[in-house]
């Protein structure tokens, strides 16, 4: 508006013809900057609706299409996401399986994380009884604590356990040998003591080794694996799918200081689907949730959701962000360009406004 205040006085100074004032003035749109970026924006939300992702607004949209780095969780995203339990490793000879799976599983059925279903799941199918426990206390990303029996029985990692004593010689075995296998493990401690380890499948996605190498071609520059997993599972993921980085026995808040690090270098896109991803989900610039069989924490905090079980989604969400952005970047650059061109060829006097002539008044009365 200033620039064509000042163009439409300097012609009329210049000419001293009011004409052409006015006539600077009506070309002078600024429709393109308030018109073409939002019709953009909308269209692409729109657009990506069909092929089942959800932007929460325009912000995210535009965010999104500018992403330079992408943490994306592994369990239940690179994942297939449904665990299921392989075998029960007793340490103590007093636990045989079948007890083991009834105490971990009623720990477990008080979180949401998607091992602890996977186990409760097991107890059911084995039709095992279940009791409630009490003054449960859960640490996001680690474990849960609960009175059962009159006993403290933990279910988690085994870092988180020990802190930072050293496991027994029977666990460090059995780590030893898990190692070499890449499962995920959960452990369960009763009274201070590791008294059984339980043993996961969780098969990665068939999409996600192709889902990576269609972000770097997206221009995605880094792409790191984060995981609570042991490093040789992590390691183990990230190698078969081809990520630049794996970052293992991770932490919410671990997740949530790889972000600030990444951010500095460019916006930064968070992918996950579990309470324990809410976080970085939040943190980042922009989170991503795979809402199908996820959290609704983790929905809540991002800022896209991906409303269908698959991660190559993700993939379509940037591919018509980006494409969205630039449709508006052009449609603004070539409106405002047209009507500068217009600005100054009214400046000169070769353009002027049509005037309004007495019949045109009387045919606007009759459709009156």
């Amino acid at each position: 508006m200033p620039l064509a205040l000042l163009t439409s006085g300097i012609a009329w100074l210049i000419s001293g013809d009011p004409v052409r004032a006015l006539a600077v003035l009506v070309v002078a749109t600024p429709c393109p900057l308030l018109l073409a970026v939002p019709i953009a924006i909308v269209s692409g939300i729109s657009r990506a609706a069909r092929r089942g992702v959800v932007f929460r607004g325009g912000g995210a949209l535009e965010m999104l299409g500018q992403t330079r780095n992408i943490v994306i969780d592994k369990t239940g995203t690179v994942t297939v996401g449904r665990p299921t339990l392989r075998t029960v490793e007793s340490f103590d000879p007093s636990w045989d399986e079948a007890r083991v799976l009834a105490v971990a599983a009623s720990v477990d059925q008080v979180s949401t994380h998607i091992l602890a279903r996977a186990i409760v799941e097991a107890a059911h199918k084995r039709g095992l009884e279940l009791e409630l426990p009490a003054d449960v206390s859960e640490v996001a990303g680690s474990g849960v604590t609960a009175k059962l029996a009159g006993q403290t029985v933990a279910v988690g990692k085994l870092a988180w356990m020990l802190e930072d004593a050293e496991p027994p010689e029977a666990v460090a075995v059995f780590r030893r040998r898990m190692a070499r296998v890449s499962p995920s493990v959960v452990y369960m401690d009763v009274d201070g003591q590791v008294v059984a380890a339980l043993v996961f499948d969780d098969e990665i996605r068939p999409d996600a080794a192709r889902t990576i190498r269609a972000l770097r071609r997206t221009g995605v520059a880094k792409v790191v694996m984060a995981t609570g997993d042991h490093p040789v599972v992590a390691q183990s993921v990230g190698m078969a799918i081809g990520v630049d980085e794996v970052l293992a026995e991770a932490t919410p808040g671990d997740k949530v200081e790889a972000l600030s690090e990444l951010q500095e270098s460019g916006p930064t896109t968070m992918v996950g689907d579990g309470i324990n991803d809410a976080p970085a989900l939040a943190a980042a610039d922009v989170g991503v949730a795979m809402g199908a069989r996820g959290a609704t924490a983790s929905s809540e905090a991002a800022d896209v959701v991906l409303v269908v079980d698959r991660l190559d989604r993700l993939v379509d969400a940037i591919v018509i962000a980006q494409r969205s952005r630039l449709i508006a970047v052009q449609s603004v650059i070539l409106g405002m360009g047209l009507s500068l061109v217009a600005m100054s060829v009214a400046s000169l006097g070769l353009l002027a406004p049509l005037e309004a002539r007495q019949p045109l008044f009387e045919f606007v009365r009759m459709l009156d």
